[in-house]
């Protein structure tokens, strides 16, 4: 068969074309950046997911679309959240029920549950987003529902915790960054709150295992194996071996604070990242293990190798040649000074 990936030299989506590849599929690659360790064998075409006539020529002859391309939290975009999230969705959607595709995979993403009243959060949880990026998603995963239901295409929808894996930068580079210099790391609140991630191998498990099963559904998809936020990254301390120690902030003062600070555009957190990490998220992965998904990392082993990883110099550069979000460094801002005094 035929993949397209779009969003495909994303961190997520290069993984996607390069797990597919290794499959023996064909695949290509649609994104506004050409990745330029992208797989020979991959094929690439440079396109915005808004340019309908584009997203329609590289449809031609695929037999499944895997919707990657988006706007994440990091580029505090605005309204562009918007435009790419959703409009974009409902392009590559219309295009691809147009083609006649033989099935349509979207990746959603947890932010459209917001900062949840209650964990775990199930297939029956309402979602609730609580800033732009989140609202966005939503949004678009409903649009491309909607479509693929009218069009009685098949239509997978991922919902992924946080991901991680090697190579993964993003706001992790801090957060590595700060432990192997031995700086204090910040919890809001105290971190005694139950909190998981995914890694990226298991969320293609996962995500290759809804496929198979050959009928539209939605997955809500995160690590079996977690525990409170303060002990994955206590326990990550001890493997890195430092004298970082895991602080707590008053919840009210550090969101007010973070608020402010990224309005005056001194902070390179999102507002999805100050709204939201000092509640319990968690998902109820019962669904994946009784479909027969075996996760293979816990929260700590994803996170010991998304560091060493970092260390071994793989992430201690400056990305200027890549345009994904999650696979370069981040300005640290003000933050920077907060690492000195730490």
């Amino acid at each position: 068969m035929k993949h397209l990936v779009t969003g495909g030299s994303g961190f997520l989506g290069s993984l996607i074309a390069q797990r597919l590849l290794e499959r023996g599929e064909r695949v290509t690659a649609l994104d506004i950046w050409e990745d330029p360790a992208r797989h020979p064998d991959i094929e690439f075409v440079k396109a915005d997911i808004r340019d309908r006539e584009a997203v329609r020529r590289a449809m031609t002859g695929i037999d499944v679309v895997h919707h990657n391309a988006a706007l994440v939290p990091l580029t505090k975009s605005g309204k562009e959240f918007w435009r790419v999230n959703v409009d974009g969705s409902r392009i590559a959607a219309e295009e691809g029920v147009r083609s006649a595709v033989r099935c349509f995979v979207h990746m959603s993403s947890s932010a459209i549950f917001g900062a949840p009243k209650r964990a775990p959060i199930t297939l029956d949880t309402a979602p609730q987003p609580a800033e732009a990026y989140g609202r966005s998603k939503l949004a678009g995963e409903r649009e491309v529902r909607q479509i693929c239901e009218k069009a009685g295409l098949q239509c997978i929808v991922i919902r992924p915790r946080t991901i991680l894996g090697p190579g993964r930068l993003g706001i992790f580079q801090i957060l590595f960054d700060w432990i192997r210099e031995g700086r204090d790391v910040y919890a809001i609140g105290s971190g005694n709150i139950k909190f998981q991630f995914i890694h990226a191998c298991d969320l293609m498990d996962a995500y290759l295992l809804a496929m198979a099963r050959g009928n539209s559904g939605t997955y809500n998809i995160g690590a079996d194996r977690y525990g409170t936020l303060r002990e994955a990254l206590e326990n990550l301390i001890a493997h890195a071996g430092t004298a970082s120690r895991v602080r707590s902030l008053p919840p009210s003062l550090t969101i007010r604070s973070l608020q402010a600070l990224d309005w005056l555009h001194l902070s390179p957190l999102a507002p999805w990242h100050y709204l939201t990490y000092h509640k319990p998220f968690y998902f109820d992965v019962r669904h994946l293990l009784e479909m027969g998904w075996k996760p293979r990392y816990s929260n700590d082993e994803m996170l010991r190798e998304a560091y060493d990883d970092f260390c071994a110099a793989k992430g201690t550069g400056d990305g200027a040649d890549v345009a994904s979000p999650h696979r370069r460094r981040v300005k640290e801002s003000i933050l920077w000074l907060v690492k000195k005094l730490s």
